[in-house]
């Protein structure tokens, strides 16, 4: 099983803070809250490269971990020492120039074999097409230009695809505003694809991947950041919350559960329902990929859940299957008869092989299991992203416009200038640009479904929908006012979905 996106534990035998949360919101006779952790210290480094853009090996760095995927979900958080960043503006441009080389090498390296200039006439019949793409050269059409390159790679041309290449190469930049930072990293997958080497770029994006910590530190801002996990993870515990507000004893079988801070916000508000709180069982699934970042396997995540459970004197059990979703059967779970379960899938789904990849539909299968055990409810939390079975061009095209969206968003709460925001980019979403760009079959593990799919995978399992309570509805704008007005959360039969101005981004959904 594939981790999402962000996920870690610095230290297993650290206390618990008992004041994660400062902003609390009443539900269910419970108190929900909305995360706004303080910091405290941990270490940053950016990886180091060489005159000619190559990395330099780093004594504590570790080579990227091909099926590692990171969870947003975090416990706490800690401040990031600035001290490994530039001091001085000088300093920092510097670093980005040479973070920046290393990340798109030269325009040489493109071009080795042949003069693409010269053989560029030769390449295009259409004397029109040919002309055209001269236009939007020289009026720099950015995006235009960018499409036709993906049309010449996914029509096989390369060199009309690696010509476009050398002219987009000077107009994108990491450091830039959002469509030319993100036009980087498309770069970056268009190359790997045309290049046959999707595989390998997506594994070392030509950069050395940061520790455990350091990693953690990144997934930590863009967290902080954004409202998208947020926003799921309220909804989900909304819906738990709603489906089993009278029930004695409470088991949840989390997917995918990173580090577990997701459920702190329900175990706070089960301590203060009426007439006590309920027993409460865990089962945190998690295969072992997932302890780089988190820095061990999920017996962390249980004793974190524990210490806090014991402060609010709710009977707890966790119970840790560190197996992949891939592989996972029903006696793994330790499900009891007539036990009332609640199951959540959050950004775990998509990384499920389907029955475009293989004869092997894990995907159904998995939802196939788990409407076997007959749950109370479940919860979903997806990207609003359609780039699983799209052929190769419109899969570009998606990507271009969900991930445009997104670097916008950023751009709110980590301006241009800000020294993390280059890392938190580079490590966290990069990697997933270029895996849904320029790998294929079972290496590409980033294929999003639009809701309207999970719909109906759900429903040929045997699902039906559970709506969710329109108060979180409410609360979640709330949550939203602390970030900006450009976002925005919609209800649609039942199901949530939080947006940026004109593009859904995180859809969540509850079925039974």
């Amino acid at each position: 099983m594939q981790t999402s996106k962000w996920n870690h534990y610095r230290n297993p035998s650290e206390k618990m803070d008992r004041n994660l949360y400062s902003t609390e919101i009443d539900q269910l006779g419970g108190r929900f809250s909305v995360q706004t952790p303080e910091f405290g210290n941990n270490s940053s480094s950016i990886a180091g490269f060489s005159s000619n853009g190559s990395p330099i090996s780093q004594p504590d760095s570790h080579s990227y971990r091909p099926e590692t995927y990171n969870s947003p979900d975090y416990t706490y958080t800690s401040h990031v020492n600035k001290a490994g960043f530039a001091d001085n503006t000088d300093d920092l441009d510097y670093r980005l120039r040479e973070l920046e080389s290393a990340m798109l090498g030269t325009d040489q390296d493109f071009m080795e074999s042949y003069d693409v200039s010269s053989s560029w006439s030769c390449d295009i019949d259409d004397q029109a097409a040919s002309r055209t793409m001269t236009e939007m050269i020289s009026r720099g059409d950015f995006k235009e230009l960018f499409l036709a390159c993906a049309k010449s790679v996914a029509e096989h041309n390369s060199i009309t695809a690696n010509y476009l290449m050398s002219e987009l190469r000077p107009m994108v930049s990491v450091s830039g505003d959002p469509a030319r930072r993100l036009g980087a990293y498309m770069l970056e997958g268009l190359v790997a694809r045309l290049s046959f080497s999707g595989s390998s770029i997506y594994k070392g994006l030509r950069c050395k991947e940061p520790n455990g910590g350091d990693l953690f530190s990144y997934m930590r801002f863009l967290h902080d950041a954004c409202p998208y996990f947020k926003f799921g993870y309220l909804a989900a515990n909304g819906a738990i919350a709603e489906a089993m507000k009278n029930e004695p004893r409470i088991h949840i079988i989390d997917f995918q559960i990173g580090q577990g801070s997701r459920w702190v916000t329900l175990i706070k508000a089960l301590a203060s329902r009426p007439g006590g709180p309920p027993k409460l069982q865990i089962t945190g699934v998690d295969d072992t990929t997932s302890a780089y970042a988190r820095g061990g396997g999920v017996n962390i995540v249980g004793q974190r859940l524990a210490s806090l459970a014991e402060s609010c004197n709710i009977p707890f059990e966790f119970s840790d299957v560190s197996v992949s979703g891939s592989e996972i059967e029903v006696e793994h779970l330790g499900v009891q008869p007539g036990e009332l379960l609640a199951v959540n899938f959050a950004f775990m789904l998509h990384h499920m092989p389907d029955e475009s990849v293989g004869p092997r539909n894990h995907r159904d299968r998995l939802l196939r299991l788990v409407k076997s055990l007959s749950p109370k409810v479940v919860t979903l939390i997806e990207q609003e992203s359609n780039v699983n079975t799209a052929s190769f061009f419109h899969r570009f095209q998606e990507t271009l416009n969900y991930y445009t969206a997104i670097f916008e968003s950023i751009d709110v709460t980590l301006p241009r200038d800000h020294q993390e925001r280059i890392h938190v980019e580079q490590q966290c979403l990069a990697r997933d640009i270029v895996n849904i760009i320029a790998c294929k079959g079972a290496e590409r593990v980033e294929r999003h479904e639009l809701l309207g799919k999970w719909r109906s995978r759900f429903t040929m399992e045997g699902f039906k929908s559970y709506p969710l309570n329109s108060y979180m509805n409410g609360t979640i704008k709330g949550l939203l006012e602390n970030y900006s007005e450009k976002y925005r959360v919609e209800e649609r039969d039942g199901d949530l979905f939080l947006g940026w101005i004109y593009r859904d981004l995180v859809a969540s959904c509850a079925w039974q």
